[in-house]
């Protein structure tokens, strides 16, 4: 059974003593492919670097994170279009709008996801979303560039049937992480996933952040890692009524083909 992982901050310090054995860990659990997420200037020029330097098995993205909206200005916007164009970065992203944490002002956030938006249509690379408590706005920017933007994924949903009918309806993919695996937060998306065609569903760890809940037996420390995928994977699985085969064999192929992988 082999897994890709289309989201993990491999380039957080907590991965900085142990990353070749991340690496080793995630490979005995049947991870093939990792995309390591670029969330700001800084993350987004190491993941490029992580790619390079693990070719075929780490690949990138590039871009700012709503939490950094307000440190974006012209150099950034010349350094993520530079980065796009290298060819282990995949997507344009992680970029997005986010009201609950609101790190940026709301007008900071939107400038920066629409500049990010136009380096998608410019480069023609696909686009790794997120998006939390600000829906209305994330898709009145999604639909002013609908027909000029390429595949989208909306990573780490979260949201509503009501947000999942609007993704969906616009051909947007999804996905899914350890969230799925809480049983105080994440009820609602057991119910929810049913609902996801199989050609648009991907899985991700979400790395460093959001370890399953129901690890048995619980992890000594809080941190996330690709590792336990495979874990995502059958959680996912179980609230489709699918084997964890199935659900790996196809979120393997939409994955792969939604990058571009090799």
């Amino acid at each position: 059974m082999s897994l890709i992982d289309i989201g993990a901050n491999l380039t957080h310090e907590s991965f900085r003593a142990d990353f070749d054995a991340v690496l080793e860990r995630a490979r005995a659990q049947g991870v093939a492919q990792i995309l390591v997420t670029g969330a700001s200037v800084g993350g987004s020029r190491a993941a490029r670097e992580l790619a390079r330097t693990h070719p075929g098995f780490l690949h990138a993205t590039a871009g700012v994170h709503p939490h950094h909206a307000h440190e974006y200005d012209d150099a950034t916007d010349a350094l993520i279009r530079e980065l796009v164009q290298a060819p282990e970065v995949k997507a344009v992203g992680e970029t997005g709008l986010d009201y609950f944490r609101n790190f940026s002002p709301h007008t900071a956030q939107i400038a920066a996801f629409e500049k990010q938006l136009a380096i998608a249509i410019d480069c023609g690379k696909p686009l790794f979303l997120h998006q939390r408590d600000a829906h209305a706005d994330f898709i009145a920017c999604l639909d002013n560039v609908r027909d000029r933007i390429g595949a989208t994924v909306v990573h780490c949903f979260t949201g509503t049937r009501a947000e999942l009918t609007a993704y969906l309806d616009r051909g947007f993919f999804i996905g899914i992480t350890g969230w799925i695996c809480d049983e105080r937060r994440g009820a609602h998306l057991r119910e929810l996933v049913r609902l996801i065609p199989a050609d648009r569903l991907m899985i991700e760890t979400d790395a460093p952040y959001l370890l399953p809940r129901d690890l048995r037996p619980k992890p000594s420390h809080r941190r996330n890692e690709p590792m336990y995928l495979a874990h995502v994977c059958a959680a996912v699985a179980a609230a489709r009524g699918e084997t964890p085969a199935a659900v790996a064999a196809a979120s393997f192929a939409t994955a792969r083909r939604f990058f571009g992988l090799p």
